[in-house]
């Protein structure tokens, strides 16, 4: 058997070491909250800061234990069981509507004693909505076009994801699911007066959403759960000033206000591993969505830029692979998982530096999150897996291209 891409596989290891590093700076004054509260549970004796650090290492060896096995698996197990895959997330979905971890009114994730994180079941929805997608390209490939037998069966899947989503409610993964269904359109040639019909409900349904849950500022009483979408739009719209003036009076405001801080407080040459000021819950829970943040704030500039890199080189290797691929379960998978996790990480970057609206939306490879990188096992074990048997497919290809050139 041929080996797999070395060159994806060690720099998704260099993005995930340098997490564990950065998760052993950032989460310092995290750890020693959450094992003080610990302590006043009377479930340790004394508080300590490397609780997070801790995790995160199980976190690792329990994505790499993961990686090691499934890399060995033929793709077309992927393949074959995709839909069963699929209707396991979904059940997943309805099972956390039922059995919670509740967090600012979110019901994101199931919580089961003997596993070292929380599971969040629309983490793995983005692996297996992908997988379940390609299958169904590649079988009804010759009904692309047409409305009742492709588009239809389509939106209806969309559409029962969007409202078990919604009722947890995680607002923020429909916004990336959507339009990474817009592109699985586009790449499979899909009719295109379907994908304005798509575009047009995906903006119905932005605009519907800001204005049935938009609420008076000043009274606070009829904020709802849905509200926090209403009020980080109304922020992202706001210039930076406004947003530092009225951080007082809101979560999302003062998060963002903290968030510039630490980037521009850092200067070019940063603050020094280690010394990050806004990571003393200035900024709190950092280790998640704002890792980004302290990242700039203690080390250079150009660590951002290298980070930048490494996830575009990543989109690069993937889209190497599908490009290779003859297998169109291979081809749409590659395709579709490399722009999903450059969208994902760019879309975090940009909400550190207030370009888009405040999402949960996790820093690929880097945020601490168990379930994410977890995920990301699954889809790394998928992409290796399949670079296994692009090296035929290549050869044929150019063989084909001097036999063109040559005629």
């Amino acid at each position: 058997m041929k080996s797999v891409d070395y060159k994806l596989f060690f720099t998704v290891l260099f993005l995930i070491i340098f997490w564990m590093i950065m998760i052993s700076s950032v989460s310092v004054y995290s750890s020693f909250r959450v094992t003080n509260v610990m302590v006043k549970n009377w479930t340790i004796e004394e508080a300590y800061n490397h609780f997070y650090v801790i995790r995160n290492i199980s976190h690792v060896l329990l994505a790499l234990i993961s990686l090691g096995v499934l890399v060995k698996i033929p793709y077309n197990f992927f393949e074959k069981y995709s839909k069963y895959f699929f209707f396991t997330t979904i059940v997943l979905l309805v099972i956390v509507l039922i059995i919670w971890a509740t967090w600012n009114w979110a019901r994101w994730w199931i919580s089961i004693p003997w596993i070292p994180f929380n599971i969040q079941p629309t983490e793995f929805l983005k692996f297996t909505f992908i997988i379940y997608l390609a299958y169904f390209l590649k079988r009804y490939k010759a009904f692309v076009h047409t409305f009742s037998e492709w588009f239809l069966p389509f939106i209806f899947i969309l559409g029962v994801l969007v409202m078990l989503i919604w009722a947890q409610p995680d607002f923020w993964t429909i916004m990336v699911i959507v339009p990474v269904s817009f592109m699985m359109f586009f790449v499979a040639w899909a009719n295109a007066r379907h994908l304005t019909l798509m575009v047009l409900l995906w903006f119905m349904l932005i605009v519907s959403v800001y204005t049935l849950w938009i609420y008076d500022k000043s009274k606070p009483d009829e904020r709802n759960k849905f509200s926090y979408i209403t009020d980080r739009i109304d922020n992202f719209l706001s210039d930076n000033e406004t947003i530092i003036e009225n951080s007082h009076n809101s979560d999302s405001n003062y998060q963002i206000e903290q968030a510039l801080i630490a980037i521009w407080s850092g200067g070019f040459t940063g603050l020094g591993f280690g010394n990050s000021v806004q990571k003393f819950w200035y900024l709190p829970e950092v280790q998640w969505d704002f890792i980004f943040s302290v990242i700039v704030e203690e080390l250079w500039f150009i660590w951002a830029f290298i980070l930048l890199s490494l996830y575009i080189y990543i989109w690069y290797r993937w889209l190497y692979i599908s490009y290779y691929s003859s297998d169109l379960f291979a081809k749409y998978s590659a395709i579709w998982i490399s722009s999903w996790i450059l969208l994902q990480a760019f879309i975090n970057i940009w909400v550190n530096l207030n370009i888009v609206p405040l999402t949960w939306i996790t820093l690929p490879f880097v945020s601490y999150w168990g379930s994410s990188l977890l995920s990301l096992s699954l889809w790394l074990a998928l992409l290796l897996n399949i670079s296994r048997y692009i090296w035929e497919d290549k050869k044929r290809i150019r063989h084909l291209r001097k036999k063109i050139i040559f005629w």
